[in-house]
């Protein structure tokens, strides 16, 4: 069968012959027939087998007649990704060339006002992401009321996205007059249920068993560990005759590292994941499609529907770990009838992921056997002998020239008391001159009859003059203790004495009491006043 007996317009036979394009898929084969009836559909194939054209060449041929109005799109089609929304708007552009309908691309990472502009013109076919659309529909941009076609693509990985509650809020903007496509690899519970919610009466189609891989992909993996993994990969890049190539990482830091290890080692390589700005994403993209980039190191985000013919090896450098994410990434190669090749590094830690993945595909993946390096041995401990002949580094002090340590010499040293110089045994320690004091040395000198001349300076030089002695001043004589009558308070001593207090004056009230008949003792200012009191008492009396 050929594309001609599908009930095509002349318009898109010719664009599908431009492009190279003469006999259909199965699932193509199948799938444009019932749409070109207005049915609904839930189809279920594997990556790679031309999913895209199942719902593209009917949409453009129902969409031939009528005409656009401002900000009312008349068929909708929901992409989990960025990538893959552009990817489709590139199918629309090479399949609809020859008719005059228009598309826009609403997707995040670009500028709003742009879009808006291009949904005020009118669209025929609105190619979005389920957040970017949402944010249009609050903001009162764009009316969904005219939509006749929803297109729901790769609806297994919207689910993992968890966008299934905005494809629901979207759904229930539309017309219930429609027709709704749903197109998934795989066919879990969760798409079974949103089918028979969205879905009226659908025609099932499956060309394959679900999650089942192409035939056309030889699989191997390859057991390695954490430490060796980068250098297996690049030996085993190193030996295959690579046209382009995707290695996939389960996360974005080995992203950036491992693309960071290609470049070093002289492979073209280039990054792709999430975190990266929209239209990096997107030239990146170009220029591996354009073949100036041959080795694309991503995340799952390029997992998903990229149709890149060109794409002759899968390297998973991570075990994906669902089972599902396996089957779309070696689904990147061996497209459109022509032979891939994948190959999965293995470590003790991803058993469980490979066992998840060998249940799915229902055989076991072939095991590529390869010369793993060997990890040198711990070098054995030195002998004590060989750690005995060393030399011991120690911290050793600066050791001034022999001509400087003669100049510095004082003659005080050539003067001093001669030491016992029997030489010491090897177990004995040469003994030490007792230190005298000068209050020593001043008394020999007496009984010698000697005076005592002071030490030279050890500044001094021989033959050099020596400086006078300076006389000492004798000792400060301490000052005699007065009488304690004659002291005054507050007497620091002689040579700073205080001036003696006033007399403090008479205060109001104050009685004087040294009128009083007793003994002079009482009449004292230092007498507490409780001992004043008898005598008070003995004068009343």
């Amino acid at each position: 069968m050929k594309f001609s007996d599908l009930g095509l317009c002349d318009e898109l036979l010719r664009a599908l012959t431009e492009s190279g394009y003469e006999t259909p898929t199965p699932i193509q084969e199948q799938a444009i027939p019932v749409a070109l009836m207005g049915r609904d559909i839930l189809g279920c194939a594997q990556t790679g087998t031309g999913k895209t054209a199942s719902f593209t060449l009917p949409m453009l041929e129902a969409l031939s007649s009528g005409r656009a109005r401002a900000r009312m799109p008349r068929a909708l089609i929901l992409e989990p990704t960025r990538e893959l929304a552009a990817q489709v708007a590139d199918n629309f552009e090479k399949y609809g060339k020859h008719q005059k309908l228009t598309h826009a691309l609403l997707i995040g990472g670009e500028f709003m006002s742009e879009q808006m502009k291009t949904l005020e013109r009118g669209v025929d076919v609105l190619i979005a992401t389920p957040g970017r659309l949402i944010d249009m529909i609050e903001r009162g941009k764009i009316i969904l009321n005219d939509v006749k076609i929803l297109v729901i693509d790769e609806a297994d990985r919207m689910l993992d996205m968890g966008f299934i509650p905005d494809v629901e809020k979207i759904a229930g903007r539309l017309t219930p007059v429609r027709q709704t496509m749903l197109f998934s690899a795989t066919m879990p519970r969760e798409i079974r249920t949103l089918a028979e919610k969205f879905l009226m009466n659908p025609k099932e189609i499956s060309v394959a068993p679900p999650a089942s891989p192409a035939k056309t992909v030889a699989q191997k993996k390859v057991m390695t560990n954490r430490r060796e993994k980068t250098g297996v990969l690049r030996k085993i890049m190193r030996g295959e005759d690579i046209n382009n190539a995707i290695i996939f990482c389960n996360r974005k830091r080995d992203v950036d590292m491992l693309l960071n290890s290609l470049v070093g080692h002289g492979f073209n390589a280039a990054a792709l994941h999430g975190d990266m700005v929209q239209f990096k994403r997107m030239e990146t993209l170009d220029r591996f499609k354009k073949g100036e980039v041959t080795i694309l190191v991503a995340s799952d985000v390029a997992a998903r529907g990229l149709d890149i013919v060109t794409v002759s090896h899968v390297f998973n450098y991570d075990v994906p770990m669902h089972a599902d994410d396996y089957v779309h990434r070696i689904g990147r190669t061996g497209r459109a009838g022509r032979s891939g090749k994948s190959y999965t590094l293995v470590t003790s830690d991803d058993d469980k992921y490979l066992a998840g993945i060998e249940k799915l595909i229902g055989r076991e993946i072939p095991l590529l056997e390869m010369d793993m390096p060997r990890q040198q041995a711990p070098a054995e401990p030195a002998v004590a002998e060989e750690k005995d002949e060393r030399p011991r580094r120690t911290r050793t002090r600066r050791i001034k020239p022999a001509a400087d340590a003669a100049s510095e010499a004082t003659p005080a040293a050539e003067a001093a008391p001669a030491i016992d110089a029997t030489p010491a045994t090897a177990d004995e320690k040469p003994a030490r001159a007792p230190r005298r004091s000068r209050r020593s040395k001043k008394a020999e000198a007496e009984a010698e009859g000697i005076q005592p001349t002071e030490a030279a300076e050890p500044n001094d030089k021989p033959g050099s003059e020596k400086p006078k002695s300076r006389k000492k001043a004798p000792p400060r004589k301490k000052a005699e203790p007065r009488e304690k009558a004659d002291a005054q308070p507050y007497d620091i001593g002689a040579q700073n004495p205080q001036p003696a207090p006033k007399p403090e004056p008479r205060r109001r009230g104050h009685r004087d009491d040294s009128n009083l008949p007793g003994p002079s003792a009482f009449t004292d200012d230092d007498t507490p006043a409780f001992l004043l009191r008898p005598a008070r008492k003995s004068a009343a009396s």
